[in-house]
Parts: structure tokens; sequence; C-alpha cells
């Protein structure tokens, strides 16, 4: 899969060579690529913004150069289609949802923004508009290193361990169950029984109707989502009932 990020600061990508996402580009799973508008500019200061029409504080990326950005990326990749993504507080919630989808795609293109925002006329060029959550951020890299990693990480080649994405927290709408490693016991706190059991069916048990409970003290509205079985129900009456 390829990610492309139109961004002012290309270079805070860079940490997207260290880790499994390092490794991943090195195998060939991933493919990210970061440019900036100011190559695009027509200027000898690579102007990309200016201050707002009506007055105001602060200042306005132009449209110019992120058109000429998406420009010279739909000529490089010869047609191939993708799909772009204004990162701006005004758009939807990005979520477990979002990342699923944009994992099945050959090619994603981020916008990021900056400064007091995008030019309106920007906002016709993509397909649709995330946001990280109900925070303002100085500018959508953040919020792209966070959309590429969660979209990455469902990628055949890139987790170590492909059961991981699936029994992480929101993969179905469920936080995870809690998790324990060695010591046995710490500062008094032992490990569950169950989980040194060896039963897998008990353990099976335990993880999911620790999963339905931490989701249900933490996050209900998720509960609402979820795709809940017979057996799930079973085991919320049960969580209820120990209340």
């Amino acid at each position: 899969m390829r990610f492309e990020i139109v961004t002012l600061f290309p270079e805070l990508f860079d940490v997207l060579r260290t880790g499994l996402l390092g490794k991943a580009q090195d195998a060939g799973a991933i493919d990210v690529h970061a440019i900036t508008p100011r190559e695009f500019t027509t200027d000898r200061h690579r102007t990309v913004d200016d201050s707002p029409y009506g007055g105001g504080s602060g200042m306005v990326l132009m449209p110019g150069p992120f058109a000429a950005t998406l420009d010279h990326l739909d000529e490089a990749r010869a047609g191939n289609p993708t799909h772009r993504v204004l990162l701006t507080p005004q758009g939807t919630r990005f979520s477990q949802a979002h990342a699923q989808r944009f994992s099945d795609l050959e090619c994603l293109t981020l916008l990021c923004g900056r400064y007091e925002g995008f030019d309106e006329r920007i906002r016709g060029l993509v397909d649709e508009e995330v946001s990280l959550g109900d925070f303002v951020l100085l500018g959508g890299e953040a919020a792209a290193l966070a959309l590429i990693e969660a979209t990455a990480r469902l990628l055949p080649g890139v987790l170590g361990n492909e059961e991981s994405a699936a029994d992480e927290s929101h993969a179905e709408s469920l936080l995870e169950y809690p998790q324990y490693t060695r010591p046995e016991e710490f500062r008094g706190q032992k490990v569950p029984e169950v989980l040194r059991s060896g039963n897998h069916a008990a353990i099976a048990r335990w993880r999911r109707k620790e999963s339905l409970r931490r989701t249900l003290e933490r996050r209900p509205d998720l509960l609402e989502e979820a795709d809940l079985s017979k057996e799930d129900r079973v085991l919320l009456k049960e969580i209820n009932d120990e209340a």
C-alpha cells in the first residue's frame, strides 16, 4: 500500500523509517512518500499561505500549491487511483472502521494543514475529511502519523504476529482484555489463576468476559456498535449480576 503525504514538513515523517513500519517499508509491504507544496510554488519565497480575505488572525493555506502537488502526484501514479483525505478538526472522528476501510486501498493521500487551516477551495479536491479527535493540533502531521500507523498495522506483512491486529482494542468495537506476563506475582498482585490453568476454552471465555467488562466500564458507548453473540449477552448478564 502507498501512503502519499502532502505536508509543509516532510521531515516529520522520517520517524516512519523506524520500528515495524520501517521494516515494512524495507520489505515492500508499504510505501510512504512525503512531499511539500513548497516545491510547486511560483515565487522565489516559496509562499504557501496568505492572509485571509475579510480580515482575521493567522494565515490561510493557498489552494494553488496544494492543487499543483496533487496534480503532480496523479501524474506520477500514471492514472492509478488514490483516496484523498483532508486532516482537519472539522472532519469525522477517526476510528478503527476508518483504518480498516483505508487498509483495503492501494493508495491513500493525506493532506496536512497548518496555521489557520485550508482555503475552502482545497476541500473540493479531496474525497473526505477526517479528524483525530475533538481537539486542535499545531498541524495535521501528528494526525497523519496516527492514521498511517493504525492503517498500516492491518496490512499483511507489517505485524510480526498477524493475529495481533484482530485481538486488540477496538478491533471488534470492544476494548482488549487485561494482559499479564512474568512474574506470576508482582507487589502482591497475582496473575489470574485461569490464565495459568492451561485450559484454553476457559481462558478464551475469561478473556472475552473481561473484554466485555472493560468496555462496559470504560466505553459503554462501544457496546451499542458491537456485534454481540448470544454468549456475549450471557457474559454481560453475569457481569451485571456480579456488580
